[in-house]
């Protein structure tokens, strides 16, 4: 229910409307628009992968997951409502805004990956896991449906994108709070504290250390999490920038663009269900290189398409790569973790993942700025970072990582 609340987020401010609007309405469409975008995304990221592996460890050592998740959900809820106060030219707001929303919504993120093995056999994460994101996309479905609801009636009497964006940031903000109260009043914390309280500060940065120390222990883990940097940089480039491209390159409307990516959260959600079972199935690394491979296809045929036909069958790729993909992604992070430290190395898990949404967006709004708007070649690059992630993939030994797992 959790991944059912969080993910209109994603979808509505990061995906669908906000990027778009940032680039085209707040930004002014400067060469630099969409570089600006990316750089905020990117701060946000680097604020989350530093504090991270510390939340992480300080969560494990106090089992303090459902309280640190509270506060994470309240600050994005707060930052995405105020995003409906920026408007056209008003870049500092809008920047400022974006880093907290988003910093809120990343860190919040890694705690509730962390509960996966409380209430997931290692058998079973997969499944999980998938039904989890399968959801997640139902959330994002709702929040887009919503939003489209409104700026169909919005646009019908003449409204333009500077008064109804900002409405759609306050949908997306209550239905976020509203969702994620299941999650809030059932779900139990079932790891137990172990260390005293005064011990706080310490004991966090100590838990890292031993981590970082151990990391011998979980070659195949530390692997992984190499794979993910790169794999997901490609993953994170697409969702900054869907809408952007949608726009700039194939000359879709705002209502398009929020059609188009309502459709793709139904594929997504079809994805994520479907591949959750057969990751169990034929295991979580054949799985993920079957969805890179699909995630390489879809920017290649992103990059040669011209027709809205077309751009509607590689989205709709994407929808069915990216379900699966962060599922088997995250699923796979919870089988090779230690038990008693699941919320630390989800916070490693997180770190990587921020790392790549730095790495790969910054990447593409640094290519469209050098070639003056050339968005079909920022894409050609990010298929460069899914044959990466193949070839790290190709070297991972899942069952050794989980015999030093389940070995400490």
């Amino acid at each position: 229910m959790y991944d059912f609340a969080n993910s209109g987020y994603t979808t509505v401010v990061i995906t669908a409307i906000f990027s778009a609007y940032f680039v085209g309405v707040v930004a002014g469409n400067a060469p630099w628009a969409t570089f600006a975008w990316t750089a905020a995304l990117a701060v946000s990221y680097a604020l989350i992968m530093l504090t991270a592996p510390v939340v992480g460890a300080y969560a494990d050592a106090h089992a303090a997951k459902k309280r640190l998740l509270l506060l994470t959900t309240a600050g994005c809820v707060v930052f995405t409502a105020g995003l409906a106060l920026v408007g056209r030219g008003e870049l500092a707001l809008g920047v400022a805004l974006v880093i907290l929303s988003n910093y809120f919504f990343g860190s919040g993120e890694n705690l509730i990956a962390a509960f996966l093995p409380e209430i997931a056999r290692g058998e079973a994460m997969g499944k999980v896991s998938g039904w989890g994101w399968s959801l997640g996309y139902c959330g994002g479905l709702t929040a887009l449906g919503l939003c489209l609801a409104y700026v169909t009636h919005a646009q019908a009497r003449g409204a333009t994108a500077d008064e109804f964006v900002p409405v759609t940031m306050l949908i997306t903000a209550a239905l976020f709070a509203i969702a994620s109260l299941p999650t809030f009043i059932f779900l139990r914390e079932r790891a137990q504290p172990v260390v005293g309280a005064r011990d706080i500060l310490k004991s966090a940065f100590a838990r890292v250390a031993d981590t970082l120390g151990h990391a011998r222990r979980h070659t195949d883990l530390w692997r992984f999490l190499l794979c993910v940097v790169f794999y997901q940089a490609g993953i994170q480039t697409v969702v900054a920038i869907a809408a952007v491209y949608a726009q700039e390159v194939m000359g879709f409307t705002t209502r398009d663009t929020i059609f188009l990516i309502l459709v793709v959260n139904v594929t997504a959600a079809a994805g994520a269900f479907a591949f959750g079972h057969v990751q169990d199935r034929i295991g979580h690394v054949r799985t993920l290189a079957l969805t890179m491979i699909g995630w390489l296809t879809a920017v290649v045929l992103a990059w040669l398409a011209e027709s809205a036909t077309m751009f509607w069958i590689v989205a709709n790729l994407v929808g069915v790569c990216m379900g699966s993909s962060q599922s088997a992604g995250r699923a796979l992070v919870g089988y090779l973790s230690p038990p008693a430290r699941t919320a630390e190395f989800f916070g490693l898990w997180g770190l990587a993942v921020k790392l790549s949404a730095i790495l790969g967006p910054l990447t593409y709004g640094l290519v469209t700025w050098i070639t003056l708007g050339n968005h079909r070649f920022a894409m050609l690059v990010t298929g460069l970072f899914f044959v990466a992630g193949l070839a790290i993939l190709a070297g991972l030994d899942v069952a050794r990582g989980r015999r030093a797992a389940l070995g400490g």
